[in-house]
C-alpha cells in the first residue's frame, strides 16, 4: 500500500530560493481536526518543508506575513527571537534554540506539484 500524497501547490508557484507558508487542515493524533502551519522552501528543484513553529517558544517563524528568510536569503529565521535555521536540515545554527531542530514535514515533487506525505489531511467529504 502506497502512502497518500496531497498536493500543496505547483513547484512553479514558489520561486527558487524563496519560502512560502501554508496552513493545512489535518487530523491530529487524537483523531480531531487541527490546523498545521508549514513553511515550504524551494531551492532549484529541491523542496524542504518544516512545521512553522520555532522550537524556542513555539511562535511562527514568519516575522511578517510570508517573510521566512534572513536578509541573505540563505537561512530560515524566527522573526520573534532571531534564531537562524539551515534550510536543508532545519537545524538552528544561531539564537536561543541553537542546536535544536525545526520539525520536518515530508515533501516530494510529483508531476510538477509539491506534495506533502505522512500527514492525514482533512478532505472535503461532503463534495
Amino acid at each position: 500500500m502506497s502512502e497518500e500524497a496531497y498536493v500543496i501547490c505547483a513547484l512553479s508557484d514558489i520561486p527558487s530560493q524563496k519560502a512560502r507558508g501554508f496552513h493545512l487542515g489535518i487530523i491530529n493524533e487524537k483523531g480531531e481536526p487541527d490546523s498545521f502551519p508549514i513553511v515550504v522552501v524551494r531551492w532549484g528543484k529541491q523542496v524542504f518543508g518544516y512545521r512553522n513553529r520555532c522550537p524556542h517558544h513555539g511562535s511562527h517563524l514568519d516575522w511578517e506575513s510570508g517573510s521566512f528568510l534572513d536578509d541573505s536569503g540563505q537561512r530560515l529565521m524566527c522573526g520573534k527571537h532571531g534564531s537562524l535555521f539551515e534550510i536543508g536540515s532545519g537545524r538552528c545554527s544561531s539564537g536561543p534554540c541553537k542546536g535544536e531542530n525545526l520539525e520536518k514535514v515530508r515533501l516530494e515533487v510529483i508531476d510538477g506539484d509539491i506534495c506533502v506525505l505522512g500527514l492525514k489531511l482533512i478532505e472535503d467529504e461532503e463534495a
